[in-house]
């Protein structure tokens, strides 16, 4: 229940950021959380976890596990106003601050664990995935079909020839600048799918790895369309508010933010975003206000247990020193301690 005088604070959207800032603001505010599934999900962890399903136990996080405080409202927000947010499931939540962090249009279901249930059956980012498979089933017979000339595109090419070399030592049979037919014949008990340049793959299994939308469709017919821009970003400033709005935020892959979109990263701005408001709530002064600047490219992609290739500003790296790093535990427990949650067991 909301106290007299309480700020309001509504957060759209329950991944790695907006949970972050519903976890740092639930005893600074009345806080709303609005997401369409019951837990949020430490999602640089899901291709481990679908080689080794009892790893999304530690992955898979009620929000209720770290949000302790606040209302939580287990829908899809579908409209927002000047000052409410109206969801699929009828709820009018007005708000004093709002902050949009709705990620990637992810069609996952509602309940932990259901989730679960999927990462026992299998389910999907390509190189990570391949390399998972590789080091954990390594008479598996692999195929990644990629459409670019080389991997990694996001990154510099010297990590990606480090990674199609690593890649090749596993066994693993790599196709460039070809897509894949997922209409596949069967002859037998053969699967079999075809490529752009009439090559065929024989299969038992595949995983569709490709980028998914942005979740701002429905922002569109809101008073924030014209807060967007021509791929549907939000286009926010130097502090993270919507660009010329006072008390709406936006953080993480749906912003227009120029850098690559990581979870660390969100995660960084989602802290920004936690100060703003509070300094916000206790009247502070605008030039104390905390600036988010872009981050140059740096990215640890993991190559199985115990390897990955890092691309840091003035020097890229693979095997084992990177893969110390982040493949181990892929910052699991790091994650899991910054949400007040044990580190190590569910």
């Amino acid at each position: 229940m909301k106290k007299q005088n309480e700020e309001r604070v509504v957060i759209l959207g329950g991944g790695v950021a907006g949970s972050l800032i519903a976890k740092s603001l639930q005893f600074n505010a009345h806080v709303t959380l609005v997401d369409p599934k019951e837990y949020f999900e430490i999602s640089w962890a899901s291709l481990r976890a679908m080689v080794e399903p009892s790893f999304a136990e530690r992955t898979v996080i009620n929000h209720r596990d770290y949000f302790t405080k606040g209302d939580l409202v287990t829908s899809n927000a579908v409209s927002v106003t000047e000052t409410e947010v109206l969801t699929a499931d009828g709820h009018q939540i007005e708000y004093d601050y709002l902050v949009i962090a709705t990620g990637h249009a992810d069609p996952v279901p509602k309940l932990r664990s259901e989730r679960l249930h999927q990462y026992t059956e299998g389910g999907p980012t390509g190189v990570e995935l391949a390399g998972e498979i590789a080091v954990d089933f390594p008479d598996k017979k692999i195929t990644l079909v990629h459409k670019g000339p080389r991997l990694l595109e996001f990154i510099g090419a010297k990590a990606a020839d480090k990674t199609l070399k690593w890649l090749k030592s596993k066994k693993v049979e790599v196709k460039l600048e070809q897509a894949v037919d997922l209409n596949s014949t069967t002859d037998g008990d053969r699967t079999i799918y075809q490529t752009s340049v009439g090559e065929t793959i024989e299969a038992d299994c595949h995983f569709l790895c490709t980028g998914k939308p942005l979740a701002s469709t429905w922002l569109k017919e809101t008073v924030l369309k014209n807060d967007l821009d021509v791929q549907g970003r939000i286009k926010v400033d130097e502090n993270l508010r919507v660009k010329g709005r006072s008390n709406i935020f936006a953080i993480g892959d749906i912003t227009d933010i120029s850098e690559l979109k990581q979870g660390f990263l969100a995660q960084k701005q989602a802290g920004v975003v936690a100060k703003n408001l509070r300094q916000m709530m206790e009247g502070g002064k605008e030039c104390w206000r905390e600036t988010y600047k872009p981050h140059p490219a740096m990215a640890i992609v993991s190559l199985g247990r115990n390897d990955a290739v890092a691309q840091f500003p003035f020097l890229t790296i693979s095997g084992r020193i990177p893969g110390f790093i982040k493949s181990r535990d892929l910052f699991v427990g790091k994650t899991r301690k910054q949400m007040g949650l044990n580190p190590h067991i569910v």
